[in-house]
């Protein structure tokens, strides 16, 4: 079981500085810690919520990180694949490892219409989109008259080590996309360890039937703190959850102790989980850096 890190780049911060510098410490933090990936989100259109654009925060965070896969998050309807094929490709350049794409349709919601974008053609785009980008990681010129309409494209940088792809899905028709096209399938965090352990299987289930050999990466997010017990776990978080966290049910949220984290992150592995990707639930700073150190002894207690 590996351990990986989303850092929130929704952030309730005083103001624009001091939230950019919070995402780079807790990008260190998550090195001195021995995190085995690092990653950042994508959203658009926020206003009022501050929220940082992922390509380059990912670039002032590489500086704080290395020896270990890196990536981001993309909605990929929402962004031109010649454009975002040549960030994905400078940005792995910056890096002295793998770096990982995650991507996925997106929820049909503000985002869209902000960007012009028919949220009905998210399938098409999603597929049309990826096709292009790894022809062009691939070195290949590049026209569409699809989704897309454009001529002759190509980019360098290429990929030092090409590019891996997970793929966000929920839905068994999105799952069954996820274990057809991608290296790897990124679970919704929002999943209780029954629905976690249910969709594991289904994903397992369609990538033998696409005729993949083995399942490649199967990650989940989670939203964490790890607490100095589980006391004082309970405590710091009670006013969040109070609150209705995401409105996420509390058994999808990993909150107590080194060693009662590192058992609900077990029992992930024990239903087909190869990674987890934890994102903080505190969105107090100090918190934030606490759990992620208190992550070392969960990769311990795990090994």
């Amino acid at each position: 079981m590996r351990i990986g890190i989303s850092v929130a780049t929704a952030l309730q911060a005083p103001d624009a500085r001091t939230g950019a510098r919070w995402a780079v410490e807790r990008a260190a933090a998550a090195r001195e810690a021995g995190l085995d990936s690092l990653f950042v989100g994508d959203h658009h259109s926020t206003r009022p919520m501050l929220y940082y654009q992922n390509v380059p925060l990912l670039g002032r965070m590489l500086a704080e990180w290395s020896g270990a896969p890196a990536g981001a998050l993309f909605l990929l309807p929402l962004w031109h694949p010649v454009l975002l094929a040549e960030l994905i490709a400078t940005t792995a350049a910056l890096h002295d490892d793998r770096f990982i794409m995650q991507c996925a349709v997106g929820p049909d919601d503000n985002q869209f219409p902000a960007l012009g974008v028919n949220v009905k053609h998210r399938p098409s785009r999603f597929e049309e989109s990826l096709d292009i980008m790894r022809r062009l990681w691939a070195g290949d010129t590049v026209s569409s008259e699809g989704r897309w309409t454009f001529e002759n494209a190509r980019i360098m940088p290429d990929p030092p080590e090409g590019v891996e792809v997970w793929i966000g899905a929920v839905a068994s028709q999105a799952l069954d996309r996820a274990a057809r096209l991608g290296d790897g399938w990124l679970a919704a965090p929002g999943l209780t360890p029954e629905g976690a352990a249910a969709q594991s299987a289904e994903y397992h289930e369609r990538r033998q039937a696409h005729g993949h050999a083995n399942p490649g990466i199967v990650a989940i997010r989670r939203d964490i703190y790890v607490g100095e017990s589980d006391a004082e776990a309970e405590e710091t978080t009670r006013a969040v959850l109070e609150a209705g966290h995401r409105g996420f049910d509390r058994s999808a949220m990993a909150i107590g102790s080194p060693e009662t984290v590192a058992a609900e992150f077990r029992a992930l592995g024990e239903a087909g989980y190869t990674d987890v990707i934890v994102r903080n639930l505190m969105p107090t700073q100090e918190h934030a850096l606490a759990s992620i150190g208190r992550l070392a002894e969960v990769r311990a207690s795990l090994a």
